[in-house]
């Protein structure tokens, strides 16, 4: 099913700003860093990132008991490195006014598509 191009814009562009903001913590390191240190306000995964890493980051979030919501967007990686400018499967939003804009958004689009 095709997603809904206008809420897929505004959600790669609310990245976008919240990158210009300092508020994403981009690639496997940073992103868990972010977790850890509890800056964190959301996790966010490319379609095409592996099963793996994401069981990695499930690992990593239960050892040390933080609550994180975790989505797997349909966003790869690509359209994720042509919006916000750096090539990253796995992010994390660390404010939480933008994460919640961003999941808003996010259920806009599901809602949009029938999910």
């Amino acid at each position: 099913m095709q997603r809904d191009k206008a809420i897929s814009i505004k959600a790669l562009s609310m990245l976008g700003l919240a990158r210009r903001a300092g508020k994403l913590s981009m690639g496997h390191d940073m992103a868990e860093q972010a977790i850890i240190k509890h800056k964190a306000k959301l996790l966010l995964f490319c379609s095409d990132v592996s099963p793996r890493l994401i069981s990695e980051f499930e690992r990593t979030t239960k050892k040390h008991s933080i609550d994180i919501k975790m989505i797997k967007t349909d966003f790869l990686m690509e359209e994720i490195h042509f919006a916000i400018g750096y090539k990253a499967g796995v992010m994390t939003v660390d404010d939480k006014n933008f994460s919640n804009r961003i999941i808003d958004l996010l259920r806009q689009e599901d809602n949009a598509n029938g999910n």
